[in-house]
């Protein structure tokens, strides 16, 4: 300091040049001094400071300038030199200031030439201007000089760094008005005017001047009217300033482009201050007016209309529906009109509108608006400006539909007006790829119709219009409306308005955007004067010549009644349009004199007609009126005239303003002379349905009425066709309103007629309403039919007296009386119950098994232990009952408990017989074990096991034979009957068989094990629901079961391979459909095989057993789903019986020895496998012709040939015997019509096999071959037959050659077979030969056993006590009148017949029958059963006769049969019986789809007539059916799998409506359903338009969360849960998981689960990165529409605080890095962890209510709120926050955690919750460039604006986050550390797109914003 004091004190002297001098030495001194006293050190330091703070002029100017030439000859640093002269400015007086500013402003002018780097400053304070510009007022004109100066000085090619330069400063200039006073607006109009008149001198250069200030203008305020008027100050200056640049520019030709655009972009600018987040405080006028006067000036230079003008344009759209005073609206419509002619004028429009839609079709709405103004000169610019709109929609509607196409360009940040255009452009090109969903289909209304999806724009106007007419019912009921439903009414109609009304051109939404705008004016009632004028502007376009818009003048008139809905509309309207129907039109105009004056005139008599029918319908009373008119109507010889009369009139008596039979008397003469016409029959028989109500007091002339109706009813007209079909259906409308005993009385005949015309009636319209017409008769004769009628039994026929009269005729009359002289009759017959104890009881019964035993003789022959087992049943039935009975007495017990001591003392006594006794009474003894064991219930399973192991071990007694082939028949059939827990000794039984049939050397013990396995077979693969063993469970069971058919399957036809050397390829190929699983040790042994073919014959039922064993098993092949082998097996069968089988010839009959030997067996197995085959549509009818016929030729030719022998006789009994079952399975199935001769001629075969000298045993089998043909079922241990007699005497067709029904009953067959049957009879009751009247009795005691059922019944009943008398009171007898429709209905059905083409039936006359039947409340005691199976295959057997044009749909018919059996199967059982066979799992497999559809559409049906263990059963097997990949289920396409998909949620959600979801049992089989349909649950993807999948798809989706709502909620949320394995999976998984949040989001929206169970998934949801997340985005967003505002600001505030750490900020589809685990992060990576409130000893459990913890997160700097709902994660119920907080983290860094939630979240709920919705599409990047327009809208609703600074606060971190990550990825720069932003490098190519997004959004919102942050938002350099 001491250097530079004498210096210093020469600078106070008084004189100034001396004081300049010493600043001279002072400098020169600083820059040759050593650096301890240079211009850095303390000293010079000093010196400087002290020489610019002093208060000498001088001194002063000399050390700026000296301290100015230290930085220029680089002795100073230029920020050393700034420094010192901003710090003088600070502390010096007001008169240096200047100085000082230029001093800076030349330093910064030196800097920049030099090294630009110098000022790349960290922050905008430190930028050199704005620290001048912080010193005050002061300052401002001279830094305003500085700033051109430099400006001037650096023009050229550095304008551009110039500009960049400059940027903080302006931006600093123009954020810092919002916190100071005026001056620093001042300034700022002070400098931009000031810059914008220099670019005038450089005109050159100017555009990026102008770019920076356009810029730095965005961020002007306008918190009040002054800033307002400031900027259109500043934006004028602009504007003038661009005038003159462009003027210049233009007049040099030079920039003329980039002129233009930048006036564009100053357009842009002042349009930008009239948006929606802006406030618009001096209206539009001003910026309409600079903007205008931006365009005059480049038209008026001869500048072309450029495409860029359309946003502009736009922006002039929202301005003028906005706008409500005249001096507001006169400047836009002259403006929108300018720019149109501008646009006409120039090339532009040359080939242009051909492919682009124009912006323009907004306008035309709110210009026609205008036109009803008052004002003169608003009107006259409305009319001129919708002239030349006119033009633009003609060229639209005349250009090609081809030839219209969108020009896209990339992706731009939204802003409202290019919302609204680009919905437009979104309906209007629905056609070309875009995304067709909307955010309006958030919109609930009521009305779920998913069909409307495939179609997204016509969604879209559906959509509007029902939620517009849901609010004008909301208005109506004063219900309270949201404050976002209130926004929509108020300041969307216009909007919504104007885009309809722009769809009117369009080809395909015309329609529909014409109903869409009816309702938008319902809703606001304002606009009704507008949508007046629309119609008659688009009626004037619509009517000119070339618009192929014809078809929409109706459409479009169609609106009028809409508009006068409102009162004040209706004289308007009338006014406009009765000068439109004729030119000298006048009231009065529908007065009958005009009639007369306009007779020539058709066209306007039609028209006055319909006015007058309209006003009949629309107002009675004034209709009245017009009666004269009505008359002139009716009267006039005009066709339709007359009927618009009759019409008029219906409607008048319908309103009851006019007596109908008052004007009937008046009209009654014009309507006979006139029924000729179809026109006018149709509109009388509307007339006449009104004489309905007073038809009784009328009886005469309604009579009349009646016969009209019934004449046009019943009329055939060859001509006119359709129309006459019309008439009838009307005919047949009006006599449905009357009564049916009137009706009755005045048609003679009535029921005869009406049946006849039914079922010859071919029309389908017709047809449905005569099923109405007969639902009604049906309905009236069941509510007057007599009840309370006794029915005397009447005996049906006297095969029937026989069979009564036969036990006293045959046991009591004293020769026959001891039951050994008869053992088969006796056992089927005889009761043995003495008068005594329960000792007594059983001694006589014991007795009797002892003596019949013994006289029962076997003879080795299979067939007969058959016989004798079937005949044991019954008598067993009695003993049990008779000994449970004398147990009585006794001390009480339970009916279990007696059962059980019964039972034992029984099998007791009877192993003891079996063991002392002859081995012909063991085996007789061996089947009665197995009888007794049937009869028992299923809880007697230690009976039936003990006396399994009994016939085990006799099974394997290898020395004993009649040991091992009885026990193996009987161990067969216990097999079928043991309790489904007893699956291991079922197991034992059937092993044993196998392991003795393949061992055994004797050929009759492996016939019986083959016939044992057969009934074995019959209960595999039956019961699975009550598998207990802990170790194998249903699956298991099952395959269990599958392995053992298969071993039986194989093993018989191996065995019968190597018993007969075939070398059959189909007895081979079975094998194939059973592969042995690595366990299957089963040796086939071969001992046999060297047997000739005598030996064979000699023990032929060795090979018939196996024969007889492989039909037998043919259920469980079946049931297992091989019908490929059954078809195999049932060929085989018929191949080895000769004459059944066409290849074998009568030559060759006894030479094939090999084969012939299996004949015996097939006879008798045959007709068990027509049986099945019949009853599961796998034979057809000519095949089982040709079956019977077989028959009938080998028993005629067996009968023929003189040759005795084992082999003959043992075919000659098969055949007969077999003949008689298969006789009965096919008739007594009801289904396939047998000629009657055919039968007669097998009868009489039988009777000769019986009568001619044979052996007994021949003569056996011909009679049991006439019972088995009766029904008796005698050796058939497999199927029962449906058999019903009496009840179907006397309605089979007379004279008919065929039979179809049980034999019994067929009048045309019974005299023979009554002559049989007395044949028998006598032979019974006296015979010379004693075996022959034993077999005789024997067969007759079948067959009365069988059709005795009372008695049967009762056995049966007996000892199962666990049923109940519901089955007994299904088929009560239901007494009908002959003549009654149900009766006449239902024999027409029974005689339904196919066999030729004289009468066939149509197969629409089949199902109204059927329809109407199902409508009936009973039916007659029929055999429906074998009618509605002759009903489902009659489509098939008809389908040669249908006409081939005919309309019919394929399967339709079946499905009726289903319809009606599930309507009736509650009153009979053959029709349950049906409905369970279908329902099998094996039978369902192979029905059409549409039957398998419906049986699932209706399983709420079949719940009401299912017992418990059957729906287990059921459902179970749709669980598998659907899961099994061997299914049926498999083979269809992924359309008709969603189809049964459907189908079966429906019918679930049937289910759980019928009972309640806590008591069935079999409520975990549907839940187990459910499961497996869910898991079958298809994604869930919205999108753009939607195909027929999509279709599929959301129809399923829709019934399936239909039906889960319905369940039980706890499994519900156990089903829908997320697990921490779920979190963790990859991204295949999340499929799953998505499928599982979709299904909350949607069971929320439908109020049947709390929101609270979405919002424990809330971290997940806003979490992760995984494909398909956006259609999780989409559910949870729609299910939060209902919520409360509090609920949505909380979604809303935790998505965009997670935004600040998201791995996805976009979440655009981040697939494959669900799995990519990050880096496991510790505690220590964290600076703080908080708890906000003490918790540390607290318990915290995550499963609260809300799901909410308490902890923050301090992340760096940033307070981030962290921890969300945890419901999710299956956290300890009782760990503390802190605990809870750190596992949740680390879980998150392991890998399930780490993908984080999406900005698009965001979007989506802002869109939904703010006013713009409507305008919204629903697309994954839409919803981000909407982002800006949509949070800010949503932030300034008043319900949101006290949350707006935190969500502010947390996008403005965020933004950051990602301007710096984007920032990063612009220069390359990988040296940063990826933990700074931790975003996923997926997401890199949004990285741009998502800056620009949350930019724009932070500008936005800047006023929540810090000066500081808005400063650096500013200055940000976006890539």
């Amino acid at each position: 300091m001491d250097s530079y004091t004498p210096l210093l004190e020469r600078t106070r002297v008084p004189q100034p040049s001396l004081q300049r001098l010493a600043v001279i030495s002072i400098f020169e001194k600083l820059r040759s001094a050593p650096s301890y006293i240079g211009s850095c050190s303390d000293p010079g330091t000093d010196a400087i400071s002290q020489c610019l703070h002093s208060t000498s002029p001088a001194v002063v100017d000399q050390a700026v300038r000296e301290l100015c030439r230290l930085v220029t000859d680089s002795k100073m640093e230029l920020s050393r030199g700034l420094l010192e002269l901003q710090s003088a400015i600070e502390g010096s007086n007001s008169s240096f200031v200047n100085l000082f500013v230029k001093a800076i402003g030349f330093l910064v002018h030196v800097g920049f030439q030099k090294n630009i780097s110098l000022f790349g400053v960290e922050s905008p304070e430190s930028h050199p201007f704005v620290k001048v510009l912080s010193g005050g007022t002061e300052v401002h004109s001279e830094l305003v000089l500085q700033v051109l100066l430099f400006l001037y000085q650096n023009k050229g090619l550095r304008i551009v760094e110039v500009c960049d330069f400059l940027r903080p400063f302006l931006n600093f200039s123009v954020l810092r008005i919002a916190f100071s006073d005026s001056s620093a607006s001042s300034f700022v109009r002070h400098l931009v005017s000031s810059t914008a008149s220099l670019c005038c001198s450089c005109p050159r250069e100017a555009f990026p001047v102008f770019k920076l200030l356009m810029g730095c203008l965005r961020y002007y305020p306008q918190k009040n009217a002054e800033d307002s008027k400031n900027f259109i100050n500043i934006i004028e200056y602009m504007v003038d300033a661009y005038t003159v640049i462009l003027k210049h520019l233009v007049g040099v030709r030079s920039l003329i482009n980039e002129a233009q655009l930048c006036g564009l972009a100053l357009l842009e600018t002042v349009h930008s201050q009239h948006s929606d987040h802006c406030n618009h405080f001096c209206g539009s006028e001003p910026i309409v007016e600079l903007s205008k006067r931006l365009l005059v000036v480049q038209k008026e230079l001869g500048l072309p209309y450029i495409p860029e003008l359309s946003l502009p344009m736009l922006s002039l759209f929202f301005i003028l529906i906005r706008s409500e005073f005249e001096h507001e609206q006169l400047p836009v419509l002259r403006f929108v009109l300018f720019l149109l002619k501008w646009k006409n004028e120039n090339e532009y429009m040359v080939g242009r509108v051909q492919c682009d839609l124009s912006e323009e079709l907004l306008f035309v709405f709110p210009v026609i608006n205008f036109v009803s103004s008052p004002s003169t000169s608003v009107k006259e610019a409305a009319t001129d400006l919708l002239f030349m709109l006119e033009k633009v929609l003609v060229n639209f509607a005349m250009a090609p539909k081809e030839e219209l196409s969108l020009q896209r360009g990339p992706s731009s940040i939204s802003k409202p007006v290019s919302m609204i255009f680009r919905l437009l452009q979104q309906l209007w090109f629905q056609d070309q790829s875009l995304p067709g969903s909307f955010f309006l289909n958030f919109v609930s209304t009521g009305k779920t119709d998913v069909k409307e999806m495939n179609n997204g724009s016509k969604l879209w106007l559906s959509r509007l219009e029902d939620y517009s007419l849901w609010l004008v019912e909301r208005q109506k009921s004063l219900l309270p409306k949201s404050q976002s439903q209130e926004i929509f009414l108020t300041e969307m109609p216009l909007v919504l308005s104007a885009i309809a009304c722009g769809l009117f051109m369009h080809h395909s939404l015309g329609c529909a955007a014409i109903d869409t705008l009816a309702a938008i004016g319902i809703m606001d009632p304002k606009l009704g004067v507008t949508l007046l004028l629309t119609i008659l502007f688009f009626n004037n376009i619509f009517s000119s010549k070339g618009i192929g818009f014809h078809d929409m003048l109706l459409k479009l008139l169609g609106m009028l009644p809409s508009l006068v809905s409102h009162s004040v509309m209706i004289p308007l309207v009338v006014q406009t349009i009765l000068p439109m129907l004729h030119k000298n039109a006048e009231p009065g105009l529908l007065l009958p004199k005009r009639f007369t004056e306009f007779m020539s005139e058709r066209d306007i008599c039609i028209s006055m007609a319909a006015s007058i029918r309209d006003v009949s319908r629309k107002n009675p009373d004034r209709g009245v009126d017009l009666i004269l008119s009505v008359s002139a109507c009716i009267e006039s010889q005009d066709p339709v005239i007359q009927s618009l009369g009759f019409q008029s009139l219906a409607y008048l008596c319908e309103a009851d303003v006019i007596d109908f039979y008052t004007a009937w008397d008046v009209i009654a003469k014009n309507v006979l002379g006139n029924m000729v016409d179809p026109v006018i029959a149709h509109s009388v028989c509307l007339l006449l349905r009104w004489g309905a109500m007073d038809a009784e007091a009328y009886s005469e002339a309604s009579g009349n009425v009646l016969q009209i109706l019934w004449e046009v009813g019943t009329s055939r007209h060859t001509d006119h066709g359709s129309l006459w079909a019309k008439a009838r259906v009307s005919a047949f409308e009006a006599l449905i309103h009357y009564q049916v005993p009137h009706i009755e009385k005045s048609i003679p005949d009535f029921k005869k007629r009406n049946m006849e015309l039914l079922i010859s009636e071919t029309n389908p319209g017709v047809i449905r309403t005569m099923e109405e017409f007969e639902v009604k008769i049906i309905t009236h004769e069941h509510i007057t039919r007599r009840r309370l009628i006794k029915e005397k039994k009447v005996m049906g026929n006297k095969i029937e007296k026989l069979l009564d009269v036969f036990p006293q005729a045959i046991f009591f009359s004293g020769k026959n009386s001891n039951p050994k002289e008869l053992p088969g009759a006796a056992l089927l017959c005889l009761s043995f119950t003495p008068k005594g104890g329960s000792q007594e009881v059983h001694a006589r019964y014991e007795k009797a098994v002892v003596e019949i035993a013994a006289s029962l003789q076997l003879s080795r022959n299979i067939f007969l232990a058959l016989l004798s087992l079937q005949s044991w049943k019954p008598f067993m039935q009695r003993w049990m009952r008779d000994n449970i009975l004398s147990l009585n007495a006794k001390a009480p017990t339970t009916i279990m408990d007696k059962t059980s001591k019964a039972a034992n003392v029984i099998l007791k006594s009877m192993r003891r017989i079996a063991e002392e006794s002859i081995p012909r009474s063991a085996e007789n003894i061996a089947l009665a074990m197995s009888a007794l064991c049937v009869v028992l219930p299923p809880e007697a399973h230690a009976v039936k096991s003990t006396a399994s192991k009994f016939l085990l071990n006799w099974l394997f007694q290898y020395e004993h034979e009649y040991r091992q082939w009885s026990a193996a028949i009987a161990l067969g059939l216990i097999s079928t009957c043991l309790h489904v827990t007893d699956h291991k000794q079922k197991f034992q039984n059937i092993t044993g068989l196998l392991e003795v049939a393949c061992g055994s050397k004797n050929s009759l013990v492996k016939g019986a094990c083959g016939v044992g396995l057969g009934l074995s077979c019959q209960d595999l693969l039956t019961r699975f629901e009550a598998v207990n063993d802990s170790n194998l469970g249903q699956e298991a069971f099952k395959m269990q079961e599958m392995d053992l058919l298969g071993k039986i399957v194989r093993s018989l036809s191996q065995m019968i391979r190597q018993l007969t050397q075939s070398s059959s390829d189909l007895l081979e190929s079975l094998s194939s459909y059973f592969p042995p699983n690595a366990y299957d040790t089963t040796v086939m042994t071969s001992e046999l095989s060297s047997k000739n073919s005598d030996d064979l014959e000699e023990d032929i039922w060795g090979a018939a057993g196996l024969v007889l064993g492989l039909g037998s098993s043919l259920n469980a092949i079946y049931r297992a789903g091989a019908h490929e082998a059954v078809l195999k097996i049932k060929d085989l069968i018929i191949s080895w019986i000769p004459r059944v089988n066409p290849s074998v010839q009568s030559s060759s009959f006894y030479d094939e020895r090999s084969e012939i030997v299996l004949s015996v067996g097939s006879c008798l197995a045959l007709p068990i496998v027509v049986a099945l085959c019949q009853r599961v549509e796998l034979v057809n009818n000519s095949e089982l012709d040709h079956i019977v016929s077989g028959y009938m030729e080998l028993i005629s030719e067996l009968l023929s040939v003189k040759k005795s022998g084992t082999f003959h006789e043992s075919l000659l009994m098969a055949s007969c015997t077999g003949v008689g079952n298969l006789l009965a399975c096919i008739l007594n199935e009801g289904v396939h019509p047998l000629e009657v001769d055919y039968i007669k001629g097998l009868m009489e075969l039988l009777r000769k096999s019986y009568s001619n000298p044979y052996p007994p045993i021949i003569h056996f089998s011909g009679m049991l071959g006439v019972v088995n043909a009766l029904g008796a079922g005698a050796g058939n241990l497999i199927h029962s037959y449906p058999l019903m007699i009496s009840s179907l005497t006397g309605y089979e067709q007379k004279g008919s050659s065929y039979v179809m029904g049980p034999l019994i009953s067929s009048p045309a067959c019974e005299p023979l077979l009554t002559s049989l049957m007395q044949e028998i009879f006598l032979v019974a009751q006296n015979s010379d030969d004693h075996q022959q009247q034993q077999y005789a009795a024997w067969a007759i005691s079948f067959l009365r056993h069988r059709l005795w059922s009372k008695e049967t019944k009762e056995l049966q009943n007996f000892g199962h006590h666990f049923q109940t008398d519901a089955e007994d009171s299904k088929s009560v007898s239901h007494s009908f009148s002959e003549d009654s429709t149900v009766m006449k209905l239902s024999l027409w059905l029974m005689q339904l017949n196919y066999s030729g083409p004289g009468v066939i039936s149509h197969v629409n006359t089949v199902q109204t029958v059927l329809r109407c039947l199902s409508q009936a409340p009973r039916l007659p005691a029929l055999d429906w059963g074998a009618i509605i199976r002759r009903c489902m295959i009659y489509e098939a057997q008809a389908s040669e006769l249908i006409p081939s044009n005919s309309d019919l749909k394929k399967g339709t018919l079946r499905v009726e049969c289903l319809q009606f059996s599930l309507a009736h199967a509650n009153q009979f059982d053959p029709l349950l019986s049906f409905l369970d066979e279908l329902s099998e799992l094996s039978r369902f497999s192979s029905l059409e789809l549409n039957l398998q559809s419906h049986l699932f559409s209706h399983l709420g049906d079949l719940i009401k007539i299912f017992s418990g263990s059957k729906l287990e059963k059921l459902f179970d097997d749709i669980a598998i059916y659907l899961s099994s990949s061997f299914s049926s289920y498999q083979v269809y396409n992924p359309s008709q799998q969603n189809l049964l998909r459907v189908s079966c949620w429906k019918g679930l959600g049937n289910c759980l409506d019928e009972v309640s979801v806590d008591s069935p049992e079999y409520m975990p089989n549907i839940e187990k359903c459910m499961e497996v349909l869910f898991s079958l649950l298809p994604a869930l993807r919205s999108g753009g338009i939607l195909g027929a999948d999509q279709v599929d798809s959301k129809d399923e989706w829709f019934e399936a969360v239909n039906c889960l709502a319905k369940a039980r909620r706890g499994w519900l949320l156990d089903l829908l849960q997320v697990l921490e394995a779920d979190l963790v999976q990859a991204d295949d998984h999340f499929i799953h998981v998505a499928k599982k949040i979709q299904v909350r989001a949607r069971l929320v929206k439908i109020d049947s689960i709390p929101l609270t169970e979405l919002g424990r998934l809330k971290a997940y949801i806003l979490n992760t990165g995984s494909h398909g997340i956006w259609d999780v985005f989409i559910e949870v967003v729609s299910a939060l529409q209902n919520a409360e505002g509090t609920v949505k600001r909380q979604w809303l505030v935790d998505s965009i605080e997670i935004s600040c750490i998201t791995n996805y900020p976009s979440t655009k589809d981040a697939s494959n890095n669900l799995h990519e685990k990050s880096p496991t992060k510790s505690v220590g990576d964290f600076m703080d962890v908080k708890i906000t409130r003490s918790e540390m000893t607290q318990s915290y459990n995550p499963l609260d209510v809300l799901g909410y913890g308490e902890c923050i997160v301090i992340l760096g700097a940033r307070r981030i709120e962290a921890l969300k709902p945890l419901g999710a994660l299956r956290c300890k119920p009782h760990l503390s926050g802190v605990q809870a907080f750190l596992g949740w983290w680390r879980l998150g860094f392991e890998g399930a955690f780490h993908n984080y939630m999406a900005l698009q979240f965001l979007g989506l709920l802002c869109g939904s919750c703010c006013k713009y919705m409507p305008f919204l599409i629903l697309d994954r990047f839409t919803v981000l460039s909407d982002l800006p327009v949509t949070l800010t809208s949503l932030l300034s609703e008043p319900n949101w604006d006290f949350v707006a600074e935190s969500v502010v606060s947390c996008l403005w971190t965020s933004m950051e986050r990602i301007y710096n990550w984007a920032t990063d990825i612009s220069q390359a720069d990988d040296s940063r550390s990826p933990s700074l932003h931790s975003i996923d490098k997926s997401e890199n190519a949004m990285a741009a797109f998502l800056t620009h997004v949350m930019h724009q959004t932070c500008v936005y919102l800047k006023d929540y914003l810090p000066l500081e942050k808005q400063l650096r938002l500013a200055n940000m350099i976006l890539p």
